[in-house]
């Protein structure tokens, strides 16, 4: 008797599948390509929980149906294995981060192993890998020796800039560089010193040194990025964090800000993605204009303004420049350089205050927080240039350092951030526009509305006329100019820390130079612990003699993003040691077809990866300047809570329908000891040892939990370990269930209750190939119409599915198939076979089983094969199938059966040939005795008959 047996069936066909590397892609082949590709991730400890697969499986899904309609499908799988989490374990414990990261992607592959992934593993890729990060410092080195020419828009080697340099200086250099570089000529270059010259190609290049702002974590001993900083905390660990300058390494990858924006129109991403790179990149077109500061005298003596020192100048960047008859005060930055020169002396103290609180919150946290109205007044004073006004100069942590000029002119009328602090600290509010919408104070506020007042030469006219005025009025007085600005800035590219990629680069006479190409990889050395120095230096510090030719190497590594920014090619060519990756290779895989991964990654690794595959492909090195086709953002499993409720200074625990009568805590348990929300006691009091005398007061007998939808983590002790669930139900229910859930791009609860479902139905479908006493038996009679009718409406249904990424729905197809196929007592080989194809992206194990049966050659212990009328070199595994066709004729009815409503009312059905014509079944329907009972006597008016729908009697 043959039962279904999914814990041997699912381990015999993993083994088979790694023994006969049943996955394993081909580089060159005369199939159409498709490359599908999974967001790696980075080996956590704590191993897999079921929301992790999500996306495994979805991608799964697509990769073997793709390859059952023909196509060469690559599917690899890797990790991000460069981590803080590592580290810090390191540095806790003194065990080096590789030992750490090794047994974690042990653990993340056995799990991944079990759920029956067609990951081709040959082309695996860990970051951490000195031959992977080897082509991670090569890549870094061809961005160091590259500059961005505006004109032919972009990136070319830094020979040419020099090139340039030699012939006419850089006075008709348009480059993205840095804007602190002065107009030399070609003799002055060619008399400067190699360490002027070099100075001043550092100002170029798209990657280079530079002081900044950034997010230093004291505790962690490294500097963060925006999107590591949540409410002024580390997002791991929660450390305070604080704003400091530093010395870094940067990527300029604001040379890219045009074409990161362009780009975005020739791909398939989710809208709401697209918008999040569209607000992160920030494309503003206004202008730039002075301000002159004023009566100003400082006590350190950098400034005197109308005494004996040169005035200064605040520009200042604005979108709005028609409204600058509407200034009433100027806003800097609490980082910004001009704090220090524009603070007077009676107010340094409150101002010296104001910035040590505002620079310990993130940039992100300032910029979404628009409730909390915070500033501080210099003591100076500014010239309005548009009406000789004098205004006051403050501090306020809304205004970004890094974002335009790190200075605004705050126009409370129109703006409604300023008119918050205007409000809040009684600073003149001057209305410059009128007509509907146009006060502040109403819900229907729009800044761009009404005609210009109280605002000179620009009166009267409308906001996009008054902008353009202002403009031409700027430029022609000399205090300004338009310009185009974006919000985004050039990514920190460096940690101090030391589970990361090494940079390659050397200092000689202060300056940085690469290494040589053929001495890569600069591997991570060895050192006595992985914390930062006792002088504050970065670990790698503690290394003994880490040099390069004698020379200092950066103390710093890369960042966690930069192994992340190019994986994708190195899947396609995964073992070569001599190129990033053959160039006949990436032309055939190009572009991935297909991304699956999550929403938060948008302006993190999504944008990093196409700044430097553009930089790539302009460097003539992959053949798309945009890596990823089409994403998918799955949406996240959600954890189902289940609490436990403590009557208050006891040790008693009250069921949920009781609780109301006691005064209680609602305490998170282990959802692991709770089936359909009844507690298991016994295992509650042997939880933890604080439970152990627990008492409990029961509903029947029994101990109702209460439960709630809640993130899966284990602090919420909702954490469902996707082992578990393989064990008991198999890891084909796991994968139908969790798409069977709901729409993949959707958040969904978790509730294992409901898996039992997905379990029935795979019983349902080994019993279509068994008979009831577990012996297989199918049938070579020709199938009835009715059978190829449930099939073909499921092939149809599937196809469409999988194509738009419809999981959840072919799920439910597959369902009503089976029961169909069921109710028709239906055994028949040519129904069965193609539904074990379509069925096969979704339970691969179970269709694997089946179908090597229904081709009569079995698997044994050994692996080999025992065939009896086929064999598997004939037959093969599933997967080197063929998708079946839908033939639309099979969906056809021979016979429709009308309901027949007399006067509005159904009275009755009459069945038809489908191919009656309407007057022929009006005669019918007439002529019978059913519906003459009702129309006996009575004048018919009309007959109405709507093909294939109803027929409708009116009397």
């Amino acid at each position: 008797m043959a039962e279904y047996n999914f814990r041997e069936i699912e381990s015999r066909w993993q083994k088979f599948w790694t023994e006969n590397n049943t996955y394993k892609t081909e580089n060159i082949s005369d199939k159409p390509k498709y490359y599908v590709l999974d967001m790696f991730p980075y080996p956590s400890g704590a191993g897999l929980h079921v929301g992790h697969p999500l996306g495994y499986i979805a991608s799964d899904i697509v990769s073997r149906y793709k390859k059952l309609k023909g196509f060469n499908v690559l599917h690899p799988m890797g990790f991000d294995s460069f981590g803080l989490p590592a580290e810090q374990y390191a540095v806790q414990t003194g065990q080096h981060p590789a030992i750490t990261t090794e047994n974690n992607i042990a653990r993340y592959k056995e799990q991944l192993g079990k759920l029956g992934f067609s990951f081709d593993w040959e082309r695996e890729a860990w970051t951490s890998k000195p031959d992977y990060y080897k082509w991670t410092q090569w890549i870094f080195i061809q961005l160091f020796h590259s500059w961005y020419n505006k004109k032919s828009n972009k990136a070319e080697p830094i020979e040419s800039l020099v090139a340039e340099f030699e012939k006419e200086g850089n006075n008709y250099i348009l480059a993205a560089c840095d804007e602190d570089i002065a107009a030399f000529s070609s003799n002055d270059w060619v008399g400067f010193s190699e360490k002027e010259q070099q100075e001043i190609l550092l100002k170029y290049r798209l990657t280079y040194l530079a002081e900044t702002m950034v997010n230093w974590c004291p505790q962690l001993g490294t500097v963060l990025a925006n999107e590591e900083v949540v409410n002024g905390v580390s997002e791991r660990g929660g450390y305070p964090v604080e704003r400091k300058k530093m010395m870094q390494w940067m990527m300029r990858i604001t040379a890219y800000s045009d074409r990161l924006l362009s780009g975005l129109d020739t791909i398939d991403w989710p809208e709401p993605m697209k918008d999040m790179q569209r607000n992160w990149i920030g494309k503003s077109f206004g202008a730039e204009v002075s301000f002159e500061i004023v009566d100003n005298e400082v006590d350190n003596g950098q400034l005197t303004v109308d005494g004996s020192e040169k005035a200064l100048n605040l520009t200042v960047f604005t979108t709005r420049v028609d409204t600058t008859f509407g200034v009433t005060y100027l806003s800097i930055a609490p980082e910004g350089e001009w704090v220090s020169k524009l603070t007077t002396p009676e107010h340094k103290a409150e101002v010296e205050a104001y910035v040590n609180a505002a620079k310990n919150r993130s940039e992100r946290d300032r910029m979404s927080d628009v409730k909390t109205v915070s500033g501080c007044f210099t003591g100076s004073y500014a010239i309005n240039p548009f009406n000789g006004e004098k205004i006051p100069v403050w501090i306020a942590d809304y205004v970004l350092a890094g974002y335009g000029t790190g200075v605004v002119m705050a126009v409370p009328s129109s703006d409604e951030r300023d008119f918050r602090f205007a409000t809040h600290y009684n600073l003149p509010i001057i209305p410059v526009q009128e007509g509907a919408k146009t006060d502040i104070t109403k819900d229907d506020f729009d800044p761009k509305a009404g005609t210009m007042i109280n605002s000179g030469f620009l009166n009267g006219l409308t906001v996009p006329e008054a902008i353009q005025k202002a403009i031409q009025f700027v430029e022609e007085k000399k205090i300004g100019k338009g310009k185009i600005m974006f919000r985004q800035r050039d990514a920190i590219f460096a940690r101090q820390r030391y589970w990361g990629e090494p940079i390659p680069v050397y200092f000689k006479e202060g300056l940085p130079y690469t290494m040589e190409e053929s001495d890569l990889p600069l591997t991570l050395p060895k050192i006595d612990e992985y914390k930062p120095t006792e002088t504050g230096e970065p670990p790698l510090a503690r290394a003994k003699d880490f040099k390069y030719k004698g020379y200092p190497l950066e103390l710093s590594t890369m960042p966690g993003w930069a192994g992340s920014s190019w994986y994708f090619l190195r899947y396609m060519d995964a073992k070569n040691q001599n190129k990033l990756v053959e160039p006949q290779i990436e032309k055939y895989w190009n572009q991935v077809d297909l991304y699956m991964g999550g929403a938060e990654h948008a302006t993190g690794h999504l944008l990093y990866s196409r700044f430097w595959n553009m930089f790539l492909y302009d460097s003539g090195l992959v053949t798309s300047a945009e890596p990823f086709k089409k994403l998918i953002n799955q949406g996240m499993i959600q954890g189902r809570s289940n609490f436990v409720y403590r009557i208050n200074d006891t040790n008693q625990y009250v069921s949920y329908g009781l609780k109301n009568q006691y005064d209680t805590t609602a305490l998170h348990v282990d959802v692991n000891i709770v089936e359909n929300d009844i507690l298991n006691t016994s295992l509650f009091k042997a939880s933890r040892p604080d439970y152990a005398e627990a008492e409990f007061v029961l509903e029947d007998g029994k101990y109702i939990c209460g439960h709630e939808v809640e993130k899966m983590s284990k602090s919420k002790y909702n954490v469902v370990n996707p082992d578990d669930i393989v064990d008991k139900y198999g890891a084909d229910t796991l994968r139908l269930y969790e798409m069977f859930l709901g729409p993949l791009e959707q958040f969904k609860p978790w509730n294992t209750s409901g898996i039992d479902g997905s379990f029935r139905f795979l019983r349902k479908l080994w019993n279509l190939f068994h008979d009831k006493v577990g012996n297989f038996n199918v049938s070579e009679e020709k199938p009835t119409k009715e059978e190829l009718k449930a099939l073909h409406l499921t092939i149809k249904k599937v196809e469409e599915d999988i194509e738009r990424f419809s999981f959840n729905t072919s799920v439910s197809t597959f369902m009503v198939c089976v029961n169909k196929l069921q109710e028709l007592g239906c055994n028949k080989r040519a129904i069965l076979q193609d539904l074990l194809i379509i069925l096969s992206p979704y339970a691969p194990h179970i269709t694997e089983e089946l179908w090597s049966q229904l081709h009569s050659f079995k698997i044994n212990d050994g692996m080999e094969v025992s065939p009896v009328v086929g064999n598997l070199e004939e037959i093969g595994s599933i997967t080197k199938a063929k998708f079946p066709l839908f033939i639309p004729e099979y969906l056809n009815e021979d016979a429709f059966e009308y309901p027949i409503s007399i006067n509005g009312k159904v009275r009755t059905k009459l069945t038809f040939p489908s191919d009656t014509v309407p007057a022929d079944i009006e005669k019918e329907v007439l002529n019978s005795t059913e519906v003459m009972k009702w129309t006996e006597g009575k004048d018919i008016k009309k007959v109405i008959v709507v093909p294939k729908r109803i027929v409708n009697v009116v009397f």
